[in-house]
């Protein structure tokens, strides 16, 4: 007690001496400023606590170019950032249930347990049926998905990335503050990875534009999107590079180190001056998480592909109708030239552009209207600028002589159907094939995987088709159709009529899938 009353006494009377000291050492260390810090450090002081200590020289300054905080920009263009929410349809699914009527045409037992949903006329129907009972067939159940968008008008036009809306039958976009409005898909550019969205409900709304000027190599950027679906996200960093080939078609991409995840897809990269430079795309992953590198479509290129699908709802490309490799030194030293420049062609699509010209293999091109070709790459960004029906004159060496040739261009091909029968060889005018193949609810191309076989490789799977219910996907190889092996679409088409003219209502396939081979047999679609 007698302590407690020495304190209060105390601050009754001012601070103790000790106090006043320490009071009196401050005030002047403040008046002799940065005098004090720079002296030696004193004998009991040990280096890790000095450089706990700030330096005054550079505590608070700020490089000038840089910026104090974001906080400003983040302002200015977060309102017209949105988060796209997907809802497409997913596979049926089997689930147990017990003492249940299978809905399908065969039964399993257990709750993991199915059997393959086969036709009455399949032989091993019989043997599927007299199996207990104890699954059903659901109906199938939407899947969902989510990504980024940005609004380009005050109409409310927004622009995503095609892989956050392909395969959708319902599109809602969520501003900031949970406002959400229903989306109409306008058009979409796979090449591109872009999609061109339209908010249903009248405007005016909050947006941005794309940038003017393309950014430099270390230029701040300021990424903002929806990662893992926990909404408006910003994240800061610089330009990394430019013009980079991620193996995507012949178009460059800018690389970033702003922190950007799953659900950033479509989001935008602003400059600092809240231009939008870039369309959040793709990233390099080893683990699946953000590693600082990041790929978005440049501005300029994003804003031609936006112009013509905001017009017409797709975008129409030039088309030569070749297939093109790299001129590597060796290349060069064997066709004669002095550098190892141009595209050298490998294969000519029948019925295409190319061949109707005179266009042959082994015709190295050098140039397109004057324009010196660098590699592959360039020769497809080239021939992709022009107009379809556009006439370009093809410098071509053949022969160890330059030769020039007029091509009237084609279109390029846009729909998956369209690029499997180029892939095969054929035009884009003779689509036999991908009308057959509509019946299967699959698009295909030749078989590349070692040990396929020969066979045909699938390239795309309908989502609502028997084909995807029964879990075929990409990548599948088709060995056999109805007991024939395949070497091209032809022999599939072949085996499809073979079923059809047995009134049977599916077909029998022979699949490799990695290294595991089954048969499935897929329900027939209504011809026509």
């Amino acid at each position: 007690m007698a302590q407690s009353t020495c304190h209060e006494k105390t601050a009754k009377h001012g601070p103790s001496r000790s106090a006043r000291l320490f009071v009196r050492g401050t005030a002047v260390a403040a008046l002799l400023g940065t005098a004090l810090l720079a002296l030696p450090l004193a004998p009991n002081m040990s280096t890790a606590e000095a450089e706990l200590r700030p330096d005054p020289a550079t505590a608070g300054v700020i490089v000038p170019g840089t910026p104090g905080s974001f906080a400003d920009l983040v302002e200015q263009v977060k309102p017209a950032v949105v988060s796209i929410s997907v809802e497409g349809t997913g596979a049926s699914k089997k689930s147990a249930s017990k003492g249940g009527k299978g809905k399908g045409k065969g039964k399993g037992k257990g709750p993991n347990f199915s059997f393959p949903n086969l036709p009455e006329d399949h032989p091993l129907n019989d043997f599927f049926k007299n199996l207990p009972k104890g699954q059903q067939l659901e109906p199938q159940r939407p899947a969902q998905a989510q990504g980024s968008g940005f609004v380009i008008s005050e109409d409310g036009y927004v622009v995503t990335n095609n892989h956050v809306v392909e395969g959708s039958n319902s599109i809602q976009v969520n501003f900031d503050g949970n406002t959400k409005y229903d989306a109409e898909l306008i058009g979409t550019d796979a090449r591109t990875d872009l999609a061109l969205l339209k908010i249903k409900k009248p405007g005016p709304f909050p947006y941005v534009k794309f940038a003017d000027k393309s950014p430099r190599v270390g230029d701040w950027v300021l990424a903002v999107g929806n990662p893992f679906g926990l909404g408006g996200t910003v994240t800061a960093g610089i330009l990394s590079a430019r013009g980079r080939d991620i193996g995507s078609g012949p178009y460059d991409f800018l690389q970033i180190d702003a922190a950007v995840n799953r659900g950033n897809s479509g989001g935008p990269t602003f400059d600092l001056q809240g231009r939008v430079i870039g369309v959040n795309t793709a990233i390099f992953s080893p683990s699946g998480g953000n590693v600082g590198i990041a790929f978005a479509v440049p501005a300029n290129t994003a804003k031609e592909v936006i112009k013509q699908l905001r017009d017409s709802g797709t975008v129409s490309r030039g088309w030569l109708g070749v297939k093109i490799q790299n001129v590597d030194e060796d290349t060069a030293a064997s066709l004669g030239l002095e550098k190892p420049k141009g595209a050298l062609v490998s294969d000519v699509t029948v019925s295409g552009p190319a061949e109707a010209a005179g266009i042959q293999m082994q015709d190295a091109i050098l140039k397109i209207d004057d324009q010196v070709i660098n590699d592959s790459r360039d020769l497809a960004r080239k021939i992709a600028q022009y107009a379809p029906d556009s006439t370009v004159n093809v410098g071509v060496w053949r022969n160890s002589a330059m030769k020039d040739i007029k091509v009237k261009l084609g279109r390029f091909p846009t729909s998956p159907a369209e690029l499997a029968a180029i892939e095969n060889g054929r035009g884009p005018g003779q689509k036999k094939v991908a009308e057959e193949l509509k019946q299967l609810g699959l698009t295909l191309v030749p078989a590349r995987v070692p040990g396929a076989e020969g066979g045909v490789a699938i390239a795309e799977v309908a989502a609502n088709s028997d084909a995807a219910r029964k879990g075929l996907k990409r990548g599948d190889v088709i060995l056999e159709v109805q007991g024939v092996a395949v070497k091209s679409p032809d022999d599939v088409i072949s085996g499809v009529k073979k079923a059809r003219s047995l009134s049977r209502r599916a077909v029998l396939l022979h699949l490799k899938s990695g290294e595991q081979k089954r048969f499935v047999a897929i329900q027939l679609g209504k011809k026509g």
